[in-house]
């Protein structure tokens, strides 16, 4: 499945770039070449040390300072220490902080075609969202859309799991069983648009403020993939595991635009050339680590069902896709791309 080149970059009108040149990036400016030390990039983490991501920034540090003979390297600091995403963000925009992995959803609030990949049953298989994220040139021009007004580069995209809601109060199966409860979403207006369409209130937040709110009785329930339910424990407090399958979205890779144009072209393609490895070390590591999260879920008491009336779902959220689908060009090229991936990977 491959979008030729001309089909996307005329819908978004934009000259795709190669990362090597993001933002006209200079060969000249590489803060530590030449010097002697190296420069160590801040990679911003809002969840924990064992999530694959946090491992995939980890040999991004040590693999970026091989290939630049020691002038980068990657810290990578999780348990949102650098602060929530909405913070952190401003930060990779003026430079203070040079990398971060973020939820698709945020995006939306600097580009609102990223949408597109964040809607709710859009993707109909992981392989599918996965064989969207490698085309990397067909990609180009919407992950460098953000550069001149926010300063961020769009590294990569790696699947974040299938998320499903989750609550202390009982199983979902209908969108009747949502009724009344206060569901945690993404701070995003397609997300807070899609809970309340499956039947929830929504309550945007950030993840690290979650879990008290749940155990105050703020929130019932939050949706998520079973890595971060369990890693953030809250399955501890909203044991209620409930596959609605609702979404299949992206995590972002990002990059201060600044700390990448600040490095010379040579380091600048051995970053790209790192890429497809370190989306290959996340998206691998999810699997497996998705499954350990189940059996620890479900030794502490947790409950999952599997008796979802999914197509309910999807239909209360239709209109939601369609509007947002319909909006411009750019949208419906990015969603042609995704029904090429899904024809050439169905659901098993």
């Amino acid at each position: 499945m491959k979008m030729s080149k001309l089909l996307l970059t005329g819908a978004i009108g934009l000259v795709t770039l190669g990362l090597a040149a993001c933002g006209g990036g200079s060969s000249s400016g590489g803060s530590s070449a030449g010097s002697g030390e190296t420069k160590v990039f801040k990679l911003a983490f809002n969840q924990t040390d064992q999530h694959p991501q946090y491992a995939a920034g980890v040999e991004l540090g040590k693999r970026l300072e091989e290939v630049t003979e020691g002038r980068y390297s990657v810290k990578v600091y999780p348990n949102e220490q650098l602060g929530g995403q909405a913070d952190v963000i401003q930060n990779l925009s003026n430079g203070t902080v040079e990398l971060m992995w973020v939820g698709g959803p945020v995006l939306e609030g600097f580009n609102k075609d990223f949408v597109v990949f964040n809607l709710p049953y859009v993707f109909d298989s992981v392989d599918a969202q996965l064989a969207v994220l490698s085309e990397y040139e067909a990609l180009d021009p919407l992950f460098t859309s953000i550069e001149e007004n926010k300063q961020i580069t769009v590294l990569a995209g790696v699947n974040a799991g299938v998320r499903n809601v989750y609550n202390s109060k009982h199983a979902v199966r209908t969108p009747e069983d949502l009724n009344g409860l206060k569901i945690r979403v993404q701070q995003s207006d397609s997300q807070v648009r899609m809970i309340e369409l499956m039947g929830a209130v929504a309550s945007p937040m950030n993840n690290g403020e979650t879990y008290s709110a749940m155990q105050t009785g703020v929130l019932d329930g939050a949706e998520n993939n079973e890595v971060t339910w369990d890693a953030l424990k809250h399955s501890e407090v909203a044991k209620y595991y409930s596959y609605t399958r609702h979404l299949i979205i992206p995590d972002y890779l990002l990059i201060s635009t600044k700390a990448l144009n600040a490095m010379s072209a040579e380091d600048q393609q051995a970053l790209k050339d790192l890429v497809p490895e370190i989306q290959k070390i996340a998206n691998d590591g999810f699997a497996a680590f998705t499954q350990k999260s189940i059996d620890h879920a479900t030794s502490i008491g947790a409950q999952f069902n599997d008796d979802v009336d999914t197509a309910a779902f999807k239909a209360r959220v239709q209109p939601l896709v369609d509007e947002s689908v319909n909006e411009n060009d750019v949208r419906k090229g990015l969603y042609d791309l995704v029904q090429q991936a899904n024809a050439a990977n169905p659901a098993k």
